[in-house]
């Protein structure tokens, strides 16, 4: 059965324990949830959001002592949230859609939902249940055009969708344990959200007029302490990074990877911090949440064909589409007989508006004054580090 968050109104979750990848793309070494919200008002019963399709019998499962389902509220288009609405609709065929202008468009493209059965609703428009109130909050690029946040007026709920979620499998309905939820719904961040950080900061005042009591996303435990994630956000959407620098490299024959290390060594050595990922063996998701706070990337890299190793080339386009706050780059290269390696890798970045720091490229296996260009290369960061 739906769990009772306050009165007439229930949490629909589906865990996913055993899903390990999103979108074909994404790693989920959590799992992850899907979570729709059922709302009995006194005059008309409102489903927010669906699940996955591949998780609808658990969706029913806890329908089954609902008999009618007046309104279907999509905040998000993406199927995953709306892929199970066609399938609500064949049991509750009298009940109609609400969502953003966009979403309307996107619901009829991608579903192939009746358009006489959507209808829209404006930023900060209501919609009477009888004794419960929803207000809608438009709130695009979380992570699509169409999103929209939604808020119940009498009991103090924000419901998200995507929005401050995380990919997380778990039995808690509300966070229990915030260290666990904190990197989870970083990476969720890191992954989906960051790429339309500057527009999420646009929005995100819109929140500040409202008293939440809970949150509740669409993916990952509900918050009863929304000044966790919301606290979260602001410091992940701040345009200041942190005094650390992030290192993926490749080092196919021991050149790049005694490079890198000194790197790491002479940093230490001058107070700052730093992560490297061998990306052979990274989750790939983990680069990705320590991109949130950096303020340098370092890439390293052997030469292949006169190219940038296939791994490093992907690491470095997926920055890019990231677009971290990052404010300083360079690279670490190695060739055997010539190419265009810190070229190439330079014009991966073109999103990332970073001032460049001298490179090192070698040929063959690094020599002393190798490792002194290193040590000068943590000398700068260090310097532009502490301007």
């Amino acid at each position: 059965m739906a769990r009772l968050i306050k009165e007439n109104l229930f949490l629909i979750n589906a865990t996913d324990w055993n899903r390990r990848l999103f979108d074909s793309l994404i790693p989920l070494p959590d799992g992850t949830s899907y979570n729709a919200y059922l709302i009995k008002g006194s005059e008309k019963t409102v489903l927010i959001d669906t699940v996955d399709p591949d998780m609808a019998d658990t969706l029913f499962y806890h329908l089954a002592d609902v008999p009618k389902i007046d309104i279907i509220v999509s905040l998000h288009s993406e199927q995953d949230h709306s892929g199970s609405i066609s399938l609500v609709l064949e049991r509750y065929p009298d009940a109609k859609i609400v969502t953003s202008p966009k979403g309307k468009t996107m619901l009829k493209e991608h579903l192939l939902i009746p358009e006489e059965i959507i209808s829209v609703v404006e930023d900060g428009e209501e919609l009477s249940l009888g004794d419960k109130t929803l207000k809608f909050i438009h709130f695009p690029w979380v992570h699509w055009p169409e999103t929209m946040l939604a808020y119940l007026k009498e009991d103090k709920v924000l419901f998200t969708c995507d929005f401050l979620g995380s990919h997380l499998a778990t039995t808690d309905m509300y966070v229990t344990d915030e260290s666990l939820v904190y990197e989870a719904a970083k990476r969720y961040y890191a992954e989906i959200m960051m790429p339309f950080r500057t527009i999420i900061q646009k929005n995100f005042p819109k929140l500040d007029e409202y008293e939440i009591e809970i949150v509740a996303p669409s993916h990952g435990p509900m918050y009863d302490n929304p000044k966790f994630i919301i606290d979260a956000y602001k410091d992940w959407l701040s345009d200041t990074p942190k005094d650390c620098v992030v290192i993926p490299y490749i080092s196919m024959h021991g050149s790049v990877g005694k490079m890198i290390d000194h790197l790491v060594f002479a940093l230490e050595e001058r107070g700052v911090k730093a992560y490297k990922f061998d990306l052979t063996v990274t989750d790939i998701g983990k680069l990705a949440i320590t991109l949130v706070d950096a303020k340098t990337i370092i890439v390293g890299t052997p030469t292949v064909l006169g190219e940038p190793h296939p791994l490093v080339s992907y690491a470095v386009k997926l920055a890019n589409l990231l677009k971290p706050k990052v404010q300083y780059a360079s690279v670490i290269a190695s060739y055997g007989w010539g190419g265009k390696t810190v070229d190439k890798v330079v014009e991966m970045i073109p999103n990332l508006k970073v001032e460049l720091i001298e490179p090192v490229f070698i040929q063959g296996f690094p020599k002393e004054e190798d490792l002194k260009a290193i040590e000068k290369m943590a000398d700068s960061i260090k310097e532009k580090h502490s301007a």
